[in-house]
């Protein structure tokens, strides 16, 4: 799995998500944005992390992911995530470079609301 590099600060995080308010996107195949990772945790329960070698390709991993634990999915990677019981939890935290304009904007967004 890969690492999140030690300059990379975590500066968002999704809602805690569950088989009844998870948007559907997460469950089919999409990616990470350029120069994010996104650290998968799982809160309760288990997830299936899927991981393809590009858009239209073959799974390439199958990570089953256990409470307390999580998958990282590396900047620009195809997946999407399947419930593996109707009790799972879990929540994304993006991280960015911490000089980038991605932390820089997402601070700013803050700080207007």
């Amino acid at each position: 799995m890969p690492a999140i590099p030690d300059d990379y600060v975590n500066y968002k995080s999704t809602q805690i998500m569950a088989p009844d308010n998870v948007p559907k996107m997460f469950l089919h195949l999409h990616n990470t944005r350029a120069g994010v990772y996104g650290k998968i945790c799982v809160i309760s329960g288990q997830l299936k992390f899927y991981g393809f070698a590009d858009r239209r390709g073959e799974v390439e991993q199958e990570i089953i992911i256990q409470a307390g634990d999580y998958a990282v999915s590396p900047p620009e990677y195809w997946h999407k995530v399947e419930f593996l019981t109707e009790h799972t939890r879990f929540r994304v935290d993006f991280y960015a470079q911490k000089d980038s304009d991605i932390v820089a904007q997402n601070r700013s967004e803050r700080n207007e609301g």
